[in-house]
């Protein structure tokens, strides 16, 4: 089984420019990502796609394989399903060889780690899906007492028969996450999505599921990486 791990870095962030390489404790955020893959000892390669040189060299310099830059699918329009499978396309002309397993793992997400990706695979291996999304369980933020509100501000529930109900008594729901997303190669090719028919959820605690799209999320993210730290600590 040939098993290739995509970084997704695109350099033409908009809500938060240049984020894949900004500072993350010290490292460029995508470092996190290209280590963590490393790591877990899962990938036949650690393919970073990017269209931006300057970010290819900061792959590099952290052990990704940078070999070529994204030739399509770089600008925010396109999915990440699609860059992937740009990306995948790409390898496998250069490398001369079909992946079995291709696992898309996106660059701002500095938290989920190799124990994370590891346990992600071997999830991935036993249940034999066509695909696999990470997600991660909604926590006080109870999404069956959603609403939409109009110019009046009145509430219209998404979940009427629930909004009086207690949270313990309702049973747990799950936001995807783009932090780990596995896919049969053949699969993915066919379907052109993880959400390919048939797909599973994997969970992940939510501060690994993080993903960091803009500046408050960065300042969250680098909170919860200090209590992760802190928390390591006393367990050791």
């Amino acid at each position: 089984m040939k098993h290739i791990a995509v970084i997704l870095a695109r350099g033409g962030s908009k809500r938060l420019p240049r984020k894949n390489i900004l500072d993350f404790h010290g490292k460029p955020m995508l470092a996190w990502t290209v280590e963590a893959a490393l790591k877990s000892s899962q990938f036949d390669h650690v393919l970073l796609s990017t269209d931006d040189q300057e970010i290819a060299d900061i792959g590099r310099a952290y052990g990704a394989e940078v070999p070529f830059l994204r030739a399509e699918a770089q600008d925010d329009m396109a999915s990440s399903s699609e860059a992937t499978l740009t990306a995948l396309g790409q390898a496998e002309s250069h490398w001369n060889v079909q992946f079995d397993v291709v696992t898309q793992l996106m660059a701002n997400c500095p938290l989920r780690n190799a124990v994370d990706i590891k346990c992600a695979s071997q999830a991935f291996t036993s249940r034999n899906s066509p695909a696999q999304i990470s997600c991660f369980r909604y926590g006080w933020m109870n999404p069956w007492w959603a609403a939409k509100l109009n110019d009046q501000s009145v509430p219209e529930y998404l979940f009427p028969e629930a909004r009086l109900a207690r949270s313990q008594d309702l049973p747990p729901l799950y936001c995807p996450s783009g932090a780990i997303w596995m896919a049969q190669a053949r699969a993915l090719k066919t379907e052109k999505t993880f959400y390919a028919p048939g797909h599973t959820f994997f969970p992940l605690g939510w501060m690994s599921a993080m993903d960091i799209d803009d500046a408050e999320d960065m300042e969250m993210a680098r909170a919860c990486f200090l209590v992760r730290r802190q928390q390591e600590n006393k367990g050791a």
